[in-house]
């Protein structure tokens, strides 16, 4: 019989139970106990749901309290020796302090999940002696069973893809490190199998990526290990995000169960399978349904795909899955009301996914008669969208088809605009600023609330919004910032803000999904053409610019990260959402220059996190991810500064592209890092304005003058003096003002000790 299964649910709960349920223990305002009871309450509900719906093997151990890379690593003990952790279970102080930081301990690096929007804590292994602090995949598998009577599936992350995606050891290290941590594997599995557990999911989804021999001699290593250790068992070795390497060496491997995505991954996989077979002792992951995007499935295609891959697996060894964990979509549709019925009828979030997931079960072991109704209903659903006026219109896709062909570059090379600029603005040495956004304190989420409510008027928002411009550009001048922006007061997130102004958009009222931490976000829904409606930021900017004789930086966010930070409509290629994107963004460009803003940035810090997976097809994303860029940017004046911003990536391996986005100054994230992204510059010159971001907005600790010139150093050793910017690695919008602006303070002031020593030793050349 065919078998249904989720590869991860939602943590974040259908109303996010579990974010408030953090920030309030943060704040003070939970105990311990009764905090652990909240969630409990929520991961079993989570249970509950998908054992109401029929999924037939439900994940446990997906859960998380923070990050599930993170869980991981204090399963096993592995914790920075700044912590000062004692051994055994680690504590929620020292928990939370590596993914927040402490008072006196910077919080450990954040990146992103592969090409996700979702951010993982990077475990530190130096100086890390690994040990089984609990099983945290066996307490999940008993609560389950006692609790709700459900046998579940333990989720663990692969040994392979934990050493990969750790950091504090050198490559010569790795077998060493693999010896260190495959005995604690070994006795999760084996604790586990004792249990009388029937599956476990060993998400591995770093075979999706390139491996060596040396990384595939390991894989061996480590499964011919565990499955000796636990014959009884059956591991489901699962990847996801795209088709995996290796494809013959990995279904080799002595496991019951292989994992494939066939939605990202599918004709790399479906290619693997035709051509080299599918083991007939082994069970088959067939990730159908789209646990990344938000859009109903075509229950037809899925189940002519289906059928497809029983032709090569026998039907009962297929599972029914999702590709990847439902991690990275809504919880439900059932809360959206405000959105039009055509556009409602198109969406499928984590509860309608697994809804598909069951349908398509039953159809495969009762035949496609059993869901007739339904199938047709699918189907309608999407054609109705794809008929609609918003994908059809016509002026947008006939502008962008001609500026895709066009080669889009400013009037004048770098070297000759900064001297224009210099001439300009006559900004000193190191010039100082911030990366867009202030605190948004109680008041201003209640004015907009009032606003949007209609309990304020226009008048009144407005007068309120300049009233907070107004304290934040007093406090920059104070502070001594040497570029200052408006704050963004008026805007709930960096993509939303701009997709409601723009036509092509919809937004949901509930779609909320994790970003990391607490931190969940609301993605856009692009749905339909993109087209510029009206100016989106003059007036805000404007007024700033009216308060102060410093220039006031234009702040936008750009194409490719509205693309990336947005669920997107799958009927076009990417490229092109990017170039309509693109256009519309031109037009606000061009119209705050005209209203006297000769400063613009131009925000790109998802760039890196859309960067496909496969080497082969990297070079043509950043090709088109740049000209977007160029697309927006090209057409202001030399004099006019094109800033942008990138952050919480690893950008050692697309230097050269970023550069070639020509953009005057680019800001990037280093402090998360611990300035490891120095390096890379250690090793490329680069030669257009840059500044590295001197502290980490995410943690709330204030970092010391000391710690910020010390970077500031590090970074002169590689950079060109005269192009290097100072700044903070993010906005400030989450921070509070307090901590904001003792920050910026001991920043101005590790500046001016930078340009004093800078001019002493000039001095003494």
């Amino acid at each position: 019989m065919v078998r249904s299964s989720v590869l991860g649910y939602p943590r974040i709960g259908a109303d996010r139970e579990w974010k408030k349920a953090l920030e309030a223990f943060w704040a003070g305002k939970l105990e311990e106990a009764q905090f652990l009871s909240n969630l409990q309450e929520i991961r079993l509900n989570h249970l509950r749901k998908q054992q109401e719906k029929g999924i037939d093997y439900i994940p446990v151990n997906d859960f998380s309290y923070y990050d599930h890379i993170l869980d991981t690593a204090a399963m096993f003990g592995i914790i920075p020796q700044r912590f000062a952790y004692e051994g055994g279970v680690v504590s929620l102080p020292v928990y939370y302090g590596i993914a927040r930081g402490t008072k006196d301990a910077a919080a450990s690096e954040m990146t992103k999940w592969f090409n996700t929007n979702y951010h993982y804590i990077v475990p530190e292994l130096s100086g890390a002696t690994p040990v089984l602090t609990e099983n945290k995949p066996l307490a999940a598998y008993r609560e389950a069973k006692q609790k709700l009577g459900i046998e579940g599936k333990p989720v663990i992350v692969g040994p392979l893809t934990l050493l990969k995606l750790s950091k504090g050891y050198n490559i010569s290290e790795t077998d060493a490190w693999l010896n260190r941590l495959l005995p604690l594997y070994v006795q999760i599995v084996q604790e586990l199998a004792q249990e009388g557990v029937q599956w476990v999911q060993m998400d591995e989804p770093i075979l999706v990526t390139k491996l060596s021999e040396a990384d595939i001699q390991n894989l061996k290593t480590i499964y011919e290990t565990l499955a000796a250790a636990a014959p009884n068992l059956n591991i489901m070795l699962q990847t996801y995000f795209e088709a995996v390497e290796h494809y013959s060496d990995i279904v080799a491997l002595p496991v019951k169960g292989i994992g494939l995505d066939f939605v990202h991954g599918i004709s790399g996989n479906i290619q693997s399978i035709k051509a080299f077979g599918f083991p007939a002792d082994k069970i088959l992951g067939a990730g159908v349904i789209d646990g990344r995007g938000i859009w109903r499935a075509s229950l037809s295609g899925k189940l002519a795909l289906l059928e497809e891959l029983a032709e090569v697996v026998a039907l009962e060894r297929l599972i029914v899955q999702s590709s990847c964990s439902l991690l990275h979509v809504p919880v439900t549709t059932a809360a959206e009301t405000k959105l039009t019925a055509e556009l409602k009828h198109a969406l499928a979030f984590a509860d309608e996914k697994i809804d598909e997931l069951v349908l398509l079960t039953k159809a495969l072991s009762s035949g496609s008669a059993a869901i007739a109704e339904e199938l047709d209903q699918s189907d309608r659903a999407i054609q109705a969208l794809q008929q609609s006026e918003e994908r059809n219109r016509i002026n947008i896709q006939q502008a962008v088809a001609e500026l895709s062909v066009q080669q889009p570059e400013r009037s004048r090379p770098f070297a000759e605009r900064h001297r224009a600029q210099q001439v300009k603005w006559q900004l000193p040495l190191f010039p100082t600023t911030t990366i867009g956004s202030f605190p948004q304190s109680p008041d201003v989420r209640k004015a907009r609330q009032m606003w949007r409510k209609g309990e304020w008027n226009n008048e009144q928002y407005i007068g309120f919004i300049r009233e907070q411009i107004d304290i934040w550009i007093k406090i920059q001048e104070e502070i001594g910032l040497d570029v200052l922006v408006h704050g963004e007061f008026e805007r709930t997130d960096m993509v939303e803000f701009f997709g409601e102004k723009l036509a092509g958009f919809a937004f949901t009222q509930n779609g909320w999904v994790q970003s990391y931490g607490s931190r969940c976000v609301k993605p856009p829904v692009i749905f339909g053409d993109i087209a510029f409606t009206g100016e989106m930021t003059v007036e805000e900017t404007r007024y700033a610019q009216s308060r102060t004789n410093r220039p006031v930086k234009g702040m936008l966010t750009g194409p490719i990260t509205i693309m990336n930070w947005s669920f997107v409509r799958e009927d076009i290629p990417r490229e092109r959402i990017a170039y309509q994107l693109a256009y519309a963004l031109r037009q606000e460009v061009e119209a705050l220059e005209q209203a006297g803003i000769g400063m613009i940035q131009v925000d790109e810090p998802a760039v890196r996190e859309g960067l496909p997976l496969k080497g082969k097809e990297q070079a043509d994303y950043l090709a088109w991810a740049v000209k977007a860029f160029r697309i927006a940017t090209c057409t202001v004046q030399e004099t006019t500064q094109i800033h942008t911003h990138m952050c919480y990536c690893e950008f050692h391996d697309m230097i050269d592209s970023i550069e070639a986005m020509d953009a005057d100054v680019i800001s990037i994230e280093t402090s998360r890092s611990h300035g490891e992204l120095i390096h890379s510059f250690e090793l490329n010159t680069y030669k257009l304005g840059i500044g590295l971001g001197v502290y980490d907005i995410h943690s709330p600790r204030v970092p010391s003058v000391e710690e910020m010139t010390g970077m500031i150093e590090r970074a002169l050793r590689v950079l060109d003096a005269k192009l290097f910017w100072i700044n903070p690695d993010c906005g400030l919008k989450t921070r509070g003002p307090e901590e904001t602006i003792a920050s910026l303070r001991n920043m101005v002031d590790a500046t001016m000790i930078a340009r004093a020593k800078h001019a002493a030793n000039a001095a003494t050349e």
